[in-house]
């Protein structure tokens, strides 16, 4: 699943995962995602990234899929019972091997099961014999009824599409909104009908193009014909009028919209099977068909009688409320659909199994123009959505200036609401909550409820709201419901297990469950700064209450200490004056020579910081010179080099990769990199260099401005040749350790090859300090001669040869000279001939 991305773009599949009460490994299945959610913050703490893309996530086991146990009425009659009978036990049955059965304590799953959804919010609940007392089609296409393989055995990985094994249906979604009319505060009920109408043609149509990934697939989809038509933007209808979200008069619209919809789907299904008959199989299924057919009849007022083959009474729609708040309409419509769902369906049967689900409409409802997904509540008035691949959409509730004219407020008082829920503070949304609004009624805050607390608002949906409206809807379509109780971060253990406890009591199929903030990440946040992360790890263990109060604290701490540091930080530049000392750390990446001089003022702070390369006139040259002045100014504004040192760290450009010529440096990803490493380094932070020195700090001072000169033996042919040691002024007291100045001095003393030039003695070939004795005394430093373009010795064969020709026959002319490539903007550009090619996408400059 984690290799398929959903709708081919937009973001990765899912599968659902399932397992029986009664199974052997159920205990082991309960805590399994719970387990990987621990190591996803262990990963974090240790700076893995712990986004829902990220590497800690991709690394840990189970999050491609959607784990459910599927609850037995036996089990839950149990639990029902725990009061009058803690020792109650449930026998774990093997699939193959009975010799592993044993039995457990249903007191103890029920617990494992309720602190792993609160913990990680998988698993969820389903309620297998709720959904098979709905099948329309247990007998499934070999007739035997009842049959294991017959049964609804699981769902699709949101949960709402449940039938057969190896069946598949096309979902559709309407966006009931756009049959509301504010102004005449009516329902478009004719249509509304005719647009389901068209969808259900529509949804039986695709069945005959459609493309499956298996032959069993495609077979029982051609002969049961499921199709799966619902709502989406449920909570804007609501909304806009002006009716609480948990509040008898909104699931009595809720209800009958959908009992409408399902109604007459089956009803344009029992024309469409007069014309063209009904699904293969439906004689294998007539009776238990029917017998669905009649209770969904009976939930919507169309029939009357006791529910058949039913261990509970659904919830029916309350036909007087709707009358009452003036939608007469649709109470009348819903009866007659259903009727007509009836007694078509008496006379020609049915072209679908199945025909309505609710599902979660994620990502169709921003392209459906929904302020609000499926059947769910608003998740809070202001949210930030974070999006696949990075970024964040800011979503502000659309329906409430609605609601608030539907209420009877003035324009006015509307735009004061409005500006109050989205004030902003540092270019953030402040708070986000309505509750103390001007204007607003505490009698109409009900009708602005949201799943979750809105900033420091106190109000929010109930959990029990949810399994509410869930049970309200459920008896009135065919497959199931993809919805989520929310639950704020406080909740506890014994919230989830009242919500599971009542969902199965009112006949809901399957729910999920989800504490804000049991993953560590999650889509939807309700403010930015938790969206952008949450900084210090033990920071998740905080409710939402908490870490805004942390959040406020740390705020104005960190203003004091802004404001402490700029008066204590003088505003003037310190230009350093006169001879300055420093150190001069020389290193080669790739076959690019780089020379940083770090110098220090008389109070022995970093003041100055050059770099300088073999490679005059070139476009690196340039940038490496910028750069120099940039760092330099930043010095001598009181830039804490170690700041200067993060800016620069880990950047990734050419060249790049392994280091000679530094004695403690030897990988860096870019020059940034390395002149952070380098900087490092002058002020004592040796954590990110591949070598570590030893030794003492230097300390104390040393008089004048000389240089202490040692003997290189490396050519026994040749004289001593003198090098240099830093040099420090009398005033100034650089951290940097014995070990790493005489270190850094060894670092530059000339190769073999190069001590052979009788010229190098006399120091009169230096290209950027031609002056060698007058670079010493500027730097405390002895700088490398570069024998580029002049006459040297080959260590081989004893000739004189041109330093080019030389280097050129040993690394194949790679001689990369700062040019970039026209095509793919590479430096690797080398000679080939008179042009010059590039090492990276062979682009030539000329006809070679």
């Amino acid at each position: 699943a984690g290799a398929i991305k959903s709708g081919g773009t937009t973001r990765r599949a899912a599968k659902m995962v399932s397992l029986d009460i009664n199974h052997p490994e159920i205990e082991n299945f309960i805590l399994w995602k719970a387990r990987e959610e621990d190591k996803v913050l262990a990963l974090a703490k240790m700076g893995y990234d712990a986004d829902m893309d990220g590497e800690a996530y991709q690394t840990v086991s189970g999050q491609n899929s959607n784990n459910s146990v599927r609850f037995s009425d036996e089990f839950m009659e149990k639990v029902a019972n725990l009061a009058e009978e803690p020792d109650a036990s449930i026998t774990l049955t093997g699939r193959v091997d009975s010799s592993i059965n044993r039995e457990v304590k249903v007191a103890d799953l029920w617990e494992s099961f309720n602190q792993a959804a609160w913990r990680c919010a998988d698993p969820a609940p389903q309620f297998d014999d709720t959904f098979n007392a709905w099948h329309t089609c247990p007998a499934g296409e070999d007739g035997q009824a009842g049959a294991r393989h017959n049964r609804i055995n699981a769902t699709n990985p949101c949960g709402e599409y449940a039938f057969l094994d190896d069946t598949s249906c096309n979902l559709a979604s309407i966006n009931v909104l756009r049959f509301y009319n504010e102004e005449q505060s009516k329902f478009d009920i004719d249509g509304f009908l005719h647009m389901v109408t068209l969808c259900q043609l529509v949804l039986e149509a695709s069945i005959h193009w459609g493309q499956f990934p298996t032959e069993d697939i495609a077979r029982k989809t051609w002969l049961f014909r499921s199709t799966g038509l619902g709502m989406a933007n449920l909570a804007s209808l609501l909304m806009a009028m002006a009716l609480p979200y948990d509040s008898d008069e909104a699931r009595a619209v809720a209800a009958s919209l959908m009992g409408i919809l399902t109604g007459r789907s089956y009803h344009v299904s029992a024309l469409m099977a007069e014309a063209v008959g009904p699904f293969q199989t439906y004689q294998l299924n007539i009776e238990p068909m029917k017998r669905v057919i009649r209770n969904h009849a009976r939930v919507a007022g169309a029939r009357e009688g006791d529910f058949e083959n039913l261990n509970y009474v659904p919830p029916v729609v309350d036909r007087e409320l709707l009358q009452q708040i003036g939608l007469e309409d649709i109470a009348g419509t819903l009866v007659q659909e259903w009727q007509a769902a009836i007694s078509e369906g008496e006379r020609f049967g049915y072209r679908n199994a199945q025909v309505s689900v609710l599902a979660p409409t994620g990502t169709i409802s921003f392209a459906m123009d929904c302020a609000a997904t499926s059947v769910e509540p608003f998740f809070s008035h202001v949210v930030y959505k974070k999006l696949a691949g990075g970024g964040f959409m800011k979503l502000a509730n659309p329906m409430i200036g609605i609601a608030l004219r539907k209420l009877g407020y003035e324009p006015e008082q509307i735009d004061d609401v409005m500006a109050y829920i989205l004030r902003e503070a540092d270019g953030v949304i402040a708070d986000g909550k309505i509750e103390g609004a001007p204007h607003l009624k505490s009698e109409d805050l009900p009708v602005f409820d949201t799943a979750n607390q809105c900033g420091t608002g106190e109000r929010y949906i109930h959990y029990l709201g949810h399994v509410r409206m869930v049970a309200a809807l459920t008896p009135l379509l065919s497959g199931a419901i993809s919805k989520t109780v929310n639950l704020p971060g406080e909740a506890t253990v014994a919230d989830f297990k009242e919500v599971v406890i009542q969902s199965w009591r009112l006949g809901v199929k399957g729910i999920t469950l989800y504490r804000d903030g049991s993953k560590y990440a999650q889509p939807l946040n309700l403010r930015l700064e938790e969206a952008q992360g949450k900084g210090e790890f033990d920071l998740s263990e905080l409710s939402y209450k908490e870490l805004l109060n942390y959040a406020n604290d740390a705020k104005q701490k960190i203003n004091d200490l802004k404001e402490a540091r700029n008066q204590s930080r003088p505003s003037r530049r310190d230009k350093p004056i006169g001879i300055r000392s420093g150190h001069t750390h020389p290193a080669q990446v790739e076959d690019v020579k780089i020379y940083t001089t770090v110098n220090r003022n008389e109070t022995g702070e970093i003041s100055e910081i050059y770099i300088t390369t073999d490679r005059e006139g070139t476009l690196i040259m340039g940038l490496l010179n910028s750069l120099s002045k940039t760092i330099s100014v930043m010095l001598q504004y009181h830039i804490p080099p170690e700041n200067i040192s993060k800016m620069l760290r880990g950047q990734k450009y050419e060249p790049y990769g392994f280091v000679t010529r530094h004695p403690y440096i030897k990988y860096c990803t870019s020059i940034s990199d390395l002149i952070s490493k380098v900087i490092d380094i002058e002020i004592g932070d040796y954590s990110r260099l591949q070598v570590k020195p030893t030794g003492e700090r230097l300390i104390g001072t040393r008089n004048g401005l000389p240089h202490k000169e040692t003997t290189d033996t490396s050519c026994s042919d040749t004289a001593p040749v003198p090098t240099a040691e830093a040099t420090i002024l009398p005033s100034a007291e650089p951290q940097l350790s014995n070990e790493v100045v005489d270190a850094l001095a060894e670092s530059d003393t000339p190769e073999p090859d190069q001590t052979a030039d009788p010229e190098y003695h006399n120091g009169s070939i230096n290209p950027v300090f031609p002056n060698l004795q007058e670079r010493e005394y500027a730097t405390g430093y002895h700088a490398e001669p570069s024998t580029e373009g002049h006459i040297v010795a080959d260590p081989q064969t004893g000739e004189h040869v041109h330093e080019l020709a030389r280097h050129a026959a040993l690394t194949g002319e790679k001689l990369y000279d700062g040019s970039i490539c026209p095509t793919c903007s590479s430096t690797r550009m080398v000679r080939n001939g008179t042009c010059k090619v590039c090492l990276d996408c062979g682009t030539t400059t000329g006809c070679s």
